[in-house]
């Protein structure tokens, strides 16, 4: 795992979640069903278990789409941060590279001055040997 995956895991909690609220439904819609009640009293048990739910279920969407929300805003701002040292790397590579040529070319042009100085400096001592040896 990389770094940004250990600082900020995804977690399935939303299935967890609905998990809980469907079992919870079904477990307080039998528990209600096989109480010994009258009808119009169990009704009013269904309806405000219901709505004690529902409230439930609204707060946790609540959390979780701020939980979102927090989690996107880390994504943008670490892409835009990764996207500028990018950026700033490639920056730094190409002017290593343009400094490097610029060198090497003064190393050559180097070179070939020092090739052509010696070359001129030996065609002068033949040409005064040649002159000695012609009389």
């Amino acid at each position: 795992m990389n770094k940004a995956e250990t600082e900020y895991p995804v977690q399935s909690g939303s299935t967890f979640f609905k998990g809980a609220l469907i079992g919870g439904l079904i477990g307080a819609a039998a528990a209600l069903l096989f109480a010994p009640k009258p009808g119009r009293e169990l009704r009013g048990d269904l309806s405000e278990k219901i709505s004690t739910m529902t409230d439930k279920s609204k707060e946790v969407a609540s959390v979780v789409g701020e939980r979102a929300t927090d989690l996107a805003k880390t994504v943008s701002s670490k892409t835009t941060e990764l996207a500028k040292s990018v950026s700033e790397g490639k920056n730094n590579i190409m002017e290593s590279v343009k400094q490097a040529s610029a060198d090497v070319s003064d190393d050559a042009k180097d070179a070939s001055k020092d090739i052509k100085d010696a070359s001129e400096d030996a065609s002068r001592d033949v040409r005064k040997e040649m002159n000695k040896t012609s009389y």
